[in-house]
């Protein structure tokens, strides 16, 4: 297995020349390393490398890496969130990607000592398999989580299909940052919507390219 090191050069050098292509500045791209199929010492090995950012997406996982590494990574809460189990999880992680629905809402809101990060996650692809709001109510259902103070949207999330097709990917890409703009566009101070969480090991120099500031890299950077 290659070293975190090499494998971040090699990605690294890919957002810049999507960047590039894009005229974006590769600064304002963040890695989540999604560390949840690799040990407690590769996890610790990707902070070596200078990655700041860990995405795990079961509870067990999270606090298992949680327990062995503490506050020193910033921590993403990546999966599907079962309401029963936000009580372990919210106040260990800085970051959820996958707020869907109200019961979700309510009870982080009731849990967190103070206000979380959040990006609503939005099935744009349309897949049954895929959690997620439809994009027709994304909007409806962020001015609802007015009333939740530990609740900051600070973007919108997203899962493109997995495939080879490039423009279907991009296609996707597109509407979740126009979906975006749009929520931007209301200037509601509890949900700034600045970010767009998309994009993985297969698809991150498309999605980079049509806006994504937080790419979630899993194989590609740690291995499997």
């Amino acid at each position: 297995m290659r070293d975190v090191k090499e494998n971040l050069s090699i990605i690294q050098e890919r957002i810049n020349e999507a960047c590039e292509r894009s005229g974006r500045d590769p600064e304002d791209i963040q890695i989540v390393a999604v560390t949840k199929y690799v040990s407690v010492e590769r996890a610790a090995e990707t902070l070596d490398a200078g990655i700041q950012n860990l995405g795990e997406n079961r509870d067990e996982g999270l606090l298992k890496k949680w327990e062995a590494l503490g506050d020193k990574p910033t921590w993403h809460f990546i999966g599907t969130l079962q309401s029963r189990k936000v009580k372990s999880v919210v106040d260990k992680v800085n970051y959820i990607h996958s707020l869907d629905r109200k019961s979700l809402a309510k009870e982080i809101n009731k849990r967190a000592k103070q206000p979380v990060k959040c990006f609503v996650q939005v099935n744009v692809s349309g897949e049954e398999s895929k959690h997620g709001l439809a994009p027709e109510n994304t909007v409806e259902f962020i001015k609802q989580l007015e009333a939740y103070e530990n609740i900051e949207v600070v973007g919108l999330m997203t899962m493109a299909p997995h495939i080879d097709d490039d423009e279907v990917l991009r296609t996707c890409f597109r509407r979740l940052r126009k979906l975006k703009e749009e929520v931007e566009g209301l200037g509601l101070s509890y949900a700034p919507c600045h970010e767009l969480s998309m994009g993985m090991s297969n698809d991150y120099t498309i999605a980079i390219e049509e806006g994504a500031t937080f790419i979630r890299i899993g194989s590609a950077l740690v291995g499997e």
